[in-house]
């Protein structure tokens, strides 16, 4: 499905996901995804789906979430790859905006060196960008981009298309525990982001399974310290570390929402436990789709997580 949600978004409220990329075709391999290990690293821009096919889903899927009185803050293209690999994203951004609600893009930004894909951007009223690191070494190490990408120019282009971008810009640095949570790191991290001015940086730590074992959330000291050093070089930090809550919408058949949402956002038990007494089913429902191989149970920092299993995603 390219559609899914509304799911609850710690920025964006009731956020509708567009999920406009096939399953982990991504530029990077990031350690700490989510959906685990990248199937196909990439930076070739093509067309993944018909853009009115994208516009058909979508006004469904908002259509359905108004008649359960289901409220949509904003269109989300966050799928389960790179957004800006699609080479239609201008031409969607701008037939959804038919629809009359926000639309946001949530980026790792490497692509942003590339004109065409800045020029894409434009068109939301929202941008996330992904600055986990300054240093080479660092976010190769983190973030496990295609070998042909350059660290240098993608943060060119994110400064390129800061200084003309109109709607609201933010970014998201993404801390793990023994990679990029040191002192001097993280000063260099937020030495770059005061340049680019965002509306809000975000502070991030790896809240559900992530794609490597290792992978660990700083503790508390490191995550205030990294804090700190946000306060006194950024006009607007804020920490992005916290439960964003149970409230998965079902607008539906149960399954199908569930599998849809699973795909790209790895849910909660208890949050599962709440859709499906919204949608007046039990665990059966679940049982069933772990006997038939289309979700995977996995535990993370004491608790469990329910995703949909598609193909090799994690080692």
């Amino acid at each position: 499905m390219i559609a899914f949600g509304p799911v609850p978004s710690r920025r964006l409220g009731r956020s509708l996901g567009i999920n406009n990329i096939p399953p982990k075709i991504c530029t990077y391999s990031c350690t700490y995804c989510q959906l685990g290990r990248t199937i196909q690293v990439h930076v070739e821009r093509q067309a993944f789906y018909e853009a009115m096919d994208i516009l058909s889903e979508v006004r469904d899927k908002v259509e359905a979430a108004r008649e359960k009185g289901e409220l949509v803050d904003y269109l989300t293209f966050v799928p389960d790859g790179e957004p800006t690999l699609d080479a239609g994203l201008g031409r969607e951004i701008r037939l959804l905006k038919r629809l009359g609600i926000p639309i946001a893009v949530i980026t790792n930004s490497s692509l942003i060196w590339q004109p065409e894909v800045r020029e894409d951007l434009m068109e939301a009223d929202w941008v996330s960008l992904k600055v986990d690191s300054v240093q080479e070494p660092v976010w190769r190490r983190i973030d496990r981009p295609h070998r042909s990408l350059r660290l240098a120019s993608i943060l060119d282009g994110a400064l390129a298309f800061a200084r003309s971008f109109r709607g609201r810009l933010v970014t998201e640095t993404m801390l793990v525990a023994g990679v990029n949570d040191g002192e001097a790191h993280l000063g260099e991290v937020a030495g770059f982001l005061a340049r680019l001015q965002p509306a809000m940086a975000y502070l991030a730590v790896p809240t559900r399974p992530p794609a490597e074992g290792w992978v660990r959330p700083p503790d508390e000291e490191a995550v205030n310290r990294a804090y700190q050093i946000w306060s006194e070089k950024l006009r607007q930090g804020e920490y992005l570390i916290g439960y964003e809550g149970d409230a998965f919408a079902c607008t539906g058949a149960a399954e199908e929402d569930l599998l849809s949402i699973t795909a790209v956002h790895p849910m909660r038990e208890d949050a599962v436990g709440t859709f499906l007494a919204r949608a007046g089913r039990d665990w059966s429902t679940i049982h069933g789709l772990l006997a038939r191989g289309q979700l995977m149970e996995m535990e993370y920092q004491g608790r469990k997580f329910y995703m949909r299993k598609l193909g090799r995603r994690h080692g």
